[in-house]
């Protein structure tokens, strides 16, 4: 691991290793499994330092994701106002590095106020420039009353986000704020960064883990934990059907006042991803936050509240029978078959009939924008979903073997993704969905209720690819090349730079080798269950 001290350094350190891991030794192809990350992607952890398992999360979930991950420790003057505690915020250098190397970081980059352009004197003098988000995102919450804070983060944000040039951020749900800013900051700016929030980890007590819990007593943690609680009580009350603004903020509020040492600064409920107030009630989603002082401590919290049915999102690599198990659990339960790779297929097989190169990035993004895909319910089980784009139906001509070796590389393709993962969560807002495919779990529906993520060894699934050929009628494809283009694929999935294939760390891995399909579906069906 190395620590970087100064923007030289940086810049130094990523021309020498960014692309160092991007070859990969064709001897091992067969032998790639899905476990594998992505060979040029560079992640991102942005913190202020004093580590923690929130952090070590965030970094966990980087480790998976990217060849290179980086880990930024800058305690940030911008976000600090005068009264605020910038002077005794906890520095543990030592251990934060000790937590990097032990968690597989590649480098720290740790510069000071003056690298940043960020001291106290400049700050003084007015002589940096900062970048200030909407004032309806940062006038409510927290921005009510630390004025400044947000454009404090949002310039830091920016500035690593200048220098280190990261395929992927990585920032806790905890502070839901920071994360919806963070989001439009680079919707606005343009940022081709793919921001990943992560859930909020807690101790056992149900208190988010923070950094400044360190200012807390032991008697102090205890009761800090009503925070939780009474989020708890609203989301139970919501479970139960409560969508009324005011009677989930009381749920709240009631349980806080237990303790008279517990002194609320708000309790909101906010649309996630605009911040805006919701003053009546839910109607699809709702982040209800919370704000308190405990002694001089100030801690914060939030949970999401949804309106909708359960997603099972089923992921795997090709070949695993996701959609068989998909469209089986889907029927069972009287939910949506959700048939995203038939969309991929479909883009592909449009692709192959206008005669476009694969590697026309700007003609299928073309392509992907303004094609019109239409899914509907499927006569039977073996033919779940039919699929028309352009009003023309290709339910079964994009089964075909030569659509099935193309759709990786396109659906490989950022403008492909982006174009169709709009619609796919456009259909996941009502929820009652399954949904298969590579990244369904992690990407298109990172909060679905059930995660599983389906896999086979290479052999059971060129077996079951070859029957499938069969039943089609397709041209006989021996065993042999149906591996090799497996393990391929595999690969291609697994180490694409735009949402690798991979399992969610919450998700549940299901190997069918030797399984039945029935078998498969009422595990899935018994997880379902049990959540309801």
């Amino acid at each position: 691991m190395r620590l970087l001290t100064t923007v030289a350094a940086l810049r130094c350190y990523l021309a020498q290793h960014r692309f160092e891991n991007q070859l990969v030794d064709q001897a091992q192809l067969l032998a790639f499994e899905v476990t594998a990350r992505s060979h040029t992607a560079v992640g991102l952890v942005p913190t202020m330092g004093a580590l923690h398992q929130g952090h070590l999360n965030l970094i966990q979930r980087a480790r998976q994701e990217n060849a290179i991950v980086i880990v930024s420790i800058f305690v940030n003057p911008l976000q600090f106002s005068p009264n605020e505690d910038y002077q005794r915020y906890p520095r543990t250098t030592e251990q934060d590095q000790l937590l990097c190397s032990q968690a597989g970081v590649d480098a720290i980059f740790a510069p000071t106020p003056e690298e940043m352009g960020v001291a106290q004197k400049i700050i003084q003098e007015s002589k940096v420039t900062q970048v200030i988000p909407p004032s309806a995102m940062i006038s409510g919450l927290c921005g009510r009353t630390r004025l400044g804070h947000f454009q404090g983060v949002a310039t830091i944000v920016t500035k690593l986000f200048n220098l280190v040039q990261p395929d992927r951020a990585y920032f806790g749900q905890k502070d839901g704020q920071q994360l919806a800013i963070i989001k439009r900051l680079v919707a606005d700016l343009n940022f081709s960064i793919e921001i990943v929030a992560c859930p909020t980890v807690r101790e056992a007590s149900g208190l988010a883990v923070s950094s400044r819990n360190q200012y807390l007593t032991a008697t102090q943690k205890q009761q800090a934990s009503v925070l939780y609680r009474g989020l708890q009580n609203a989301q139970a009350a919501f479970s139960a059907g409560v969508r009324d603004a005011k009677a989930l903020i009381g749920a709240v509020r009631q349980e806080v006042a237990m303790f008279s040492s517990v002194l609320v600064e708000y309790i909101e409920l906010v649309e996630p991803n605009t911040l805006m107030l919701i003053e009546e009630k839910i109607e699809e989603e709702g982040m209800l936050a919370i704000a308190a002082r405990l002694g001089s401590t100030r801690l914060i919290d939030n949970i999401i509240l949804r309106a909708r049915q359960p997603i099972i999102a089923i992921d795997g690599p090709a070949g695993a029978g996701k959609s068989t198990v998909a469209r089986q659990v889907a029927a069972n339960l009287g939910l949506v078959y959700l048939d995203t790779g038939a969309m991929y297929r479909a883009v592909t097989w449009l692709v192959l009939q206008k005669g476009i190169a694969l590697d026309d990035e700007c003609a299928i993004a073309e392509v992907a924008n303004h094609c019109v895909i239409e899914l509907s319910p499927g006569k039977d089980l073996q033919t779940p979903v039919q699929v028309r784009i352009n009003d023309i139906d290709v339910t079964q001509a994009i089964r075909t073997h030569e659509v099935t070796s193309k759709v990786s590389a396109i659906a490989a393709q950022s403008a492909v993704r982006q174009a169709l993962l709009k619609q796919q969560q456009n259909w996941g807002k009502k929820g009652g969905l399954v949904a298969e495919g590579r990244d369904i779990g992690t990407q298109v529906f990172p909060d679905a209720e059930v995660k599983i993520f389906l896999t086979a060894s290479v052999s059971e699934r060129a077996r079951r690819r070859q029957q499938d050929f069969h039943k089609l009628g397709q041209p006989e494809v021996s065993i042999q090349q149906l591996e090799k283009d497996i393990a391929e694929r595999d690969w291609k999935d697994s180490t694409r730079k735009v949402s690798p294939l991979q399992k969610a760390p919450d998700a549940v891995e299901i190997t069918t080798d030797g399984m039945s399909v029935s078998e498969i579906t009422e595990q899935i069906v018994d997880f379902y269950t049990n959540l309801r």
